[in-house]
């Protein structure tokens, strides 16, 4: 087991009703005025907007609305919302919605606070000196970015899906409701149970240091992931099963099941950024053509991994059935699995291997991840 810090400083409230607490939490924090950011016209059909905005005015706290951030959050949006920000001298963020709200509200968070523009933050060419305050109420389990630093905006103009991560972008507080997911859609479902799968194995088979325990929470993450997704497809009212779902999310991407792993990359988040980036693919559902492809690809770096993957979440023999049997799980919930699913053609993929190129760069891995790679992995995803 390697060497690590680990440092989470976000409070979870997990169950039902808890975020009629948003406003007592927020006063807790002195906060007066607060920039409410949401994606569709659903949280106001639902009564959450409502239930939200009692909260808040029973403490005392005035909001200002931001709506309409979509899915593959756009940095476009992010610019529009720091002016809001700014022209309203916002006290805090308060997303509610799903990661794509909660990406958007930490990249408003910190833009606000910059003097330059927000997307210097993406690139290199600025750093996050502080931020605002940020406080999230989760309508849709699978990005883990309720509980972690990082957050993935699209440059609409130049095609480009980076990040940013930084101490100051941790949320002070997510309130996770799993009966505020329920009526989360049948795709979305599943490209979540994609989502979080892959942000569990990227250490899993990447690491250079990968500790047995550390293994085994990845595992159990998966196991978990596998079994409350067919529960909900028979039953989206299951309660026990999206809780289970949903603090799984959670698990995979808040440095638990990276503590003492060293050595690893991103891979298929680098791959699958670029077809978000290119043809506006949902997120969760890229990662479910990415990865059987790149497994496919990437098996011989780390046999004895992909062998324990294949007998302890899957119960087959070999690296191959173990890829397969993913791969048939992708296929029986209904997650794509080929490119052509997507609408993406042979003719394409030159265009996607330059885009992915400039993301090697970015994420580190372009000694590994040539044209020649990343083209061979993309035709194993035709």
């Amino acid at each position: 087991m390697d060497n690590f810090s680990f440092y989470n400083p976000t409070r979870i409230e997990f169950g039902k009703d808890k975020e009629q607490q948003i406003g007592a939490i927020l006063a807790e924090h002195g906060i007066k005025k607060v920039l409410l950011t949401y994606g569709s016209e659903r949280i106001k059909r639902d009564g959450l907007f409502a239930t939200v905005s009692q909260s808040l005015a029973a403490h005392g706290i005035s909001l200002v609305e931001c709506g309409g951030i979509v899915s593959n959050p756009l940095l476009s949006k992010v610019r529009e919302a720091i002016a809001q920000a700014r022209d309203h001298q916002v006290d805090a963020v308060l997303s509610v919605g799903g990661g794509s709200v909660l990406d958007s509200s930490k990249a408003i968070a910190a833009g606000t606070r910059y003097e330059g523009d927000v997307w210097d933050l993406f690139i290199g060419k600025g750093e996050i000196a502080s931020a605002l305050p940020i406080f999230a109420i989760l309508t849709l389990a699978a990005t883990g970015s309720e509980m972690n630093a990082g957050a993935v905006v699209t440059n609409e103009v130049t095609k480009e899906k980076f990040a940013i991560n930084s101490v100051h972008t941790f949320p002070r507080l997510s309130i996770v409701n799993p009966a505020l997911m329920q009526t989360v859609s049948r795709d979305y479902l599943v490209y979540s149970a994609a989502d979080i799968i892959a942000h569990a194995i990227e250490g899993y088979f990447t690491a250079s240091m990968q500790p047995r325990l550390q293994s085994r929470l990845v595992e159990s993450v998966i196991a978990t992931v596998l079994e409350t997704t067919e529960a909900l497809l028979a039953d989206p009212l299951d309660y026990d099963a999206r809780a289970e779902f949903a603090w799984a999310a959670t698990l995979a991407l808040n440095g638990i099941t990276y503590a003492g792993t060293s050595g690893f990359g991103y891979p298929n988040h680098m791959m699958e950024h670029s077809l978000s980036a290119l043809f506006n693919v949902p997120h969760g559902a890229g990662l479910s053509v990415i990865m059987p492809a790149w497994m496919k690809w990437y098996q011989e770096h780390n046999p004895a991994q992909f062998t324990r993957f294949a007998q302890q979440l899957f119960g087959v023999a070999t690296v191959q059935e173990g890829i397969a049997a993913l791969e048939a799980w992708f296929d029986k919930i209904g997650t794509p699995t080929r490119l052509s699913q997507l609408g993406i053609t042979a003719q394409q993929l030159p265009a996607i291997v330059d885009n992915v190129l400039g993301n090697a760069r970015w994420f580190g891995l372009a000694d590994t991840y040539d044209r020649e790679v990343v083209s061979r992995i993309l035709r194993l995803a035709l």
